[in-house]
């Protein structure tokens, strides 16, 4: 029965003509500096995107090594992007394994931590600390409309995996504002452009600013309300949540800040614009399980455009929660969900299987590179001026080995990235020397991050 106190994960805050989402509470669970930029004279783009239940072992290492690699079977459909990609080789985030923490969980939430997080089935969640992600939203924070931007294509998952002992609200994020505080992704595609493009949207009824009123206004009543029945940690959280949008709405609302976005809006990002809208008016998402690829393109194109048009240089994209079940049957040769089929025991209709449903999320990630790459930035494109990373928290969904993580990094970093290559490292080399390398390519002077040990000098040009 659910308790006086107890309030659903899908709660809003709502008000007159407005709606926001909560954070997670107690209360929802049960038990432009130019040193930055690169040598293009445009600002480095950071991508981070999350698969779930890792790769066929067999099938995704390239031959070779350096620039004279062939592209590997499960890689193929970035074999025209060969020069534009780094395949990274026995990196390993070695925070991922401690007592107790066989599964996913403490493989995805920790993904851009690279810090040990906290077993739990309550919703005392604890990822370790902040995600590298977050700490280049927080340097570019007074350059773009949006510190960073969150998106993906499931929602929050809630309740305890009983098989493992976590709560599941670790399997829904990858970006944290800080060890305590998961930040919740959009996963509606209408929501998600709206939100940066609405206005600008040539024919478009009002050219209205969507934020000039602010939304906390209208829903403060409704909060009130909330915060009378919630304990006083949630009383906290709730406090914090509500001021980090009121922060967010005094920068987007700053005129200054409105007027240096709309100069960006060129003829073509507006093209573009009619284009996506157009293409979201479109689509039907009829229920869950049907093919996603038509919803994963219109977040891509709109992350293209979010880049494009420098309203944020930071993205996180989960294609799916940790654990994802999601149904492929809608790929040629496969009949089955994702979870159950990478849990393969070695059978060869279950690795076929396996190695097409990642391969589709290949095919996905290269639609993206290829978006990037179609957009000139002087004379040189987009994914020349940005780096796309692509992983999962886990090798092989069968062993659940976070040992030789599948990373690829596509984009040339303004033209800081030796792309074009497969390096493989020392075994169990550090994730976050990765990210380590990552900050000082975008102008962030920082040795370390969570446990590295250096920075992967063999990327850096």
């Amino acid at each position: 029965m659910k308790k006086k106190w107890q309030i659903s994960r899908r709660k809003m805050l709502k008000g007159v003509g407005a709606a926001i989402a909560l954070p997670v509470l107690e209360a929802m669970a049960s038990p432009l500096n130019l040193k930055t930029f690169g040598d293009t004279g445009f600002p480095v783009r950071s991508v981070f995107m999350f698969m779930p239940n890792g790769v066929h072992p067999d099938r995704w290492t390239p031959q070779g090594l350096g620039r004279n690699f062939e592209i590997s079977p499960t890689l193929e459909p970035l074999k025209h992007l060969k020069d534009d990609i780094l395949v990274l080789g026995q990196l390993m985030n070695r925070h991922s394994i401690f007592q107790g923490a066989d599964g996913h969980y403490a493989k995805t939430a920790n993904l851009l931590t690279c810090m040990q997080i906290q077993k739990t089935a309550g919703d005392n969640i604890n990822s370790g600390g902040i995600s590298v992600d977050q700490i280049i939203a927080d340097h570019f924070k007074n350059d773009t409309l949006f510190p960073s931007l969150e998106y993906g294509l499931d929602r929050i998952a809630t309740g305890v995996d009983i098989n493992v002992g976590f709560t599941r609200l670790y399997a829904s994020s990858i970006s944290w504002k800080n060890a305590t505080t998961p930040l919740s992704k959009e996963i509606d595609p209408r929501l998600a452009f709206d939100r940066l493009f609405k206005p600008f949207v040539p024919g478009n009824d009002t050219q209205e600013n969507p934020h000039k009123k602010s939304i906390l206004d209208a829903v403060m009543d409704d909060a009130k309300s909330l915060k009378n029945n919630l304990g006083r940690s949630d009383q906290d959280k709730l406090e914090e949540y509500l001021e980090s949008i009121r922060s967010i709405e005094k920068r987007i609302n700053n005129q200054a800040n409105i007027k240096d976005f709309s100069s960006k809006i060129t003829p073509d990002i507006k093209k573009e614009l009619i284009r996506v809208n157009q293409s979201i008016d479109e689509y039907v998402e009829v229920y869950a399980g049907v093919d996603v690829t038509e919803k994963t393109r219109l977040m891509f194109d709109i992350m293209a455009l979010a880049l494009w048009s420098d309203a944020s240089r930071v993205i996180t994209f989960m294609y799916g929660n940790s654990v994802s079940n999601r149904n492929f049957s809608f790929l040629d040769g496969v009949s089955g969900a994702h979870h159950s089929i990478s849990h393969h025991m070695n059978h060869p209709k279950k690795m076929d299987e396996y190695d097409r449903i990642t391969k589709w999320h290949i095919e996905q990630y290269g639609y993206l590179l290829d978006k990037l790459k179609s957009i000139k930035e002087g004379d040189r494109t987009l994914l020349d001026n940005s780096m796309v990373m692509f992983a999962s928290g886990l090798r092989d969904g069968n062993r659940h080995s976070p040992r030789d993580l599948p990373i690829v990094v596509g984009g040339h970093g303004g033209g800081k990235i030796k792309s074009g290559q497969n390096l493989i490292f020392e075994e169990n080399t550090p994730l976050a020397n990765l990210y380590t390398s990552w900050l000082q390519t975008v102008g962030i002077e920082q040795e370390k991050f969570a446990d590295s040990t250096r920075a992967l000098t063999e990327i850096m040009a």
